[in-house]
């Protein structure tokens, strides 16, 4: 694998720090926010000046039961063309469920879920990631994620599912150490074990992030400084093998240019720590190649065949029952802990809520202080079944034609409802004269 340097993940609300931050060698963009006509004149000059970038996709949902979406992952591809890069990523994890596979109402979690480390969906998430692969102009890594809830009856642990992940497909491991942290703080996973069993040679590069802890629960935020059992995560693995790259990840509650140099610096110390005491000779652990964990044989072989869609609807089902008991209040799964069940659920309503603020910054100024606890209200009976933008359509909608006794300020539904029609329809309303006149015409006659 190339290498790749100190990296920093590119946001447009700190573009200016990065592109002054010394010490840059690459940047990770997330590719659904890049759009190939109009890509931000902040990384156009990083690519001139030869800074790396690597598109970082959040919405294919390789874990899932349906096979990846051929649009999204044309448009991973044509990202990565665009910008030179010499490899995409994504997550070993699913986003979306229900549909016609399991014949129920599509629903999208707006976040990334865990999969259940089961034969039956390693089996899934290997077709599914060779499909990208073939799909693909370069190679592909994927990322292990920070998860709230365990699936009950699990057959392989972290490192032995990503072990026979990369295995049976080739492909590279993108390895989040504060997710590492995440599933050690809420599910007691060891990341000394799961490092153990990676394959480590496989890995492409290293994700560093902050998080918070909350009763008990650690919440994978990338709004907070890097902890330092995360950056002792970060040592152990660099101990083990030089990862080809190291990339700080933060997407919310900027701090200043120099705060964030000295999360980039604290990393760069945390790998030269952990390559300081790599033993010296080459070969093992030094070599970055793991030994090979214990494995259970895999029943079908090699496993290289298509997937029976009896497997993709059995898993298809399992992930819509756990999705919609996140987002649409039915009955809690057998076998999932209650508890962190709740926890989730209002942290991805929680979630839906920021992320439609940030997509539609209007919303809030229209509602004021109502803006959240009437969103939080919406999303409680109903689920997000398109994106973040369809998602503020229909919340605004909802408002509009079941809620009227909430706004009751004329001015507020009038300026909620010239909001959804300008951009609810193909394109903008006109701003000519003469189509405002018709439509304040229309609305007296209507009023009448």
């Amino acid at each position: 694998m190339a290498r790749l340097g100190t990296g920093i993940g590119w946001r447009p609300e700190i573009a200016d720090v990065v592109e002054g931050m010394p010490g840059i060698e690459w940047v990770e963009a997330v590719s659904e926010n890049l759009c190939p006509g109009h890509l931000p004149d902040s990384l156009l000059r990083l690519r001139e000046r030869g800074v790396t970038v690597v598109p970082h996709g959040v919405s294919l949902g390789l874990g899932g039961a349906e096979r990846p979406d051929a649009g999204r992952l044309a448009a991973l591809a044509e990202r990565a063309l665009l910008l030179g890069s010499p490899l995409v990523t994504e997550h070993i994890a699913f986003v979306r469920a229900g549909g016609v596979l399991t014949a129920s109402p599509p629903l999208e979690a707006g976040h990334l879920l865990p999969v259940p480390r089961t034969r039956d969906a390693l089996d899934v998430l290997c077709e599914n990631v060779r499909i990208a692969q073939d799909a693909l102009p370069v190679p592909l890594a994927v990322e292990n994620i920070a998860a709230l809830v365990s699936w009950p009856d699990e057959e392989l642990t972290e490192g032995q599912f990503l072990y026979e992940l990369a295995d049976r497909t080739g492909v590279r491991l993108l390895i989040d150490v504060a997710n590492l942290h995440t599933n050690h703080v809420n599910l007691g996973a060891d990341p000394a074990d799961a490092l153990a069993e990676l394959p480590l040679e496989a890995i492409a590069y290293v994700h560093v992030a902050g998080g918070f802890e909350r009763d008990g629960v650690w919440h994978d935020s990338h709004a907070h400084p890097v902890p330092r059992p995360v950056l002792d995560i970060l040592t152990d693995l660099a101990s083990r093998v030089a990862p080809p790259g190291v990339l700080l990840e933060r997407d919310e509650n900027f701090p200043d240019g120099d705060e964030l140099r000295g999360e980039v610096e604290a990393i760069r110390v945390a790998v030269e720590k952990g390559r300081a005491s790599r033993p010296a000779a080459t070969g093992g652990r030094a070599s970055g190649t793991a030994a090979t964990p214990d494995r259970a044989p895999h029943p079908s072989g090699s496993g290289s065949g298509a997937t029976d869609d009896a497997v993709r609807q059995r898993l298809g089902l399992a992930q819509a029952a756990l999705l919609s008991a996140l987002v649409a209040g039915t009955p809690v799964p057998e076998g999932f802990d209650r508890v962190r069940m709740g926890v989730q659920a209002r942290a991805l309503a929680g979630k839906r809520a920021d992320v439609v603020g940030r997509v539609a910054p209007e919303l809030p100024v229209i509602l004021g202080a109502r803006y959240r606890p009437a969103f939080l209200a919406y999303a409680q009976g109903c689920p997000m079944t398109g994106g973040y933008r369809r998602d503020a359509l229909d919340f605004v909608a909802h408002l509009l034609r079941t809620v009227p006794g909430e706004i009751e300020d004329p001015g507020v539904r009038r300026e909620l409802r010239e909001w959804w029609l300008e951009r609810s329809g193909p394109v903008p309303r006109s701003t000519r004269p003469g189509a405002r006149l018709a439509r304040a015409t229309r609305r007296v006659l209507l009023r009448r």
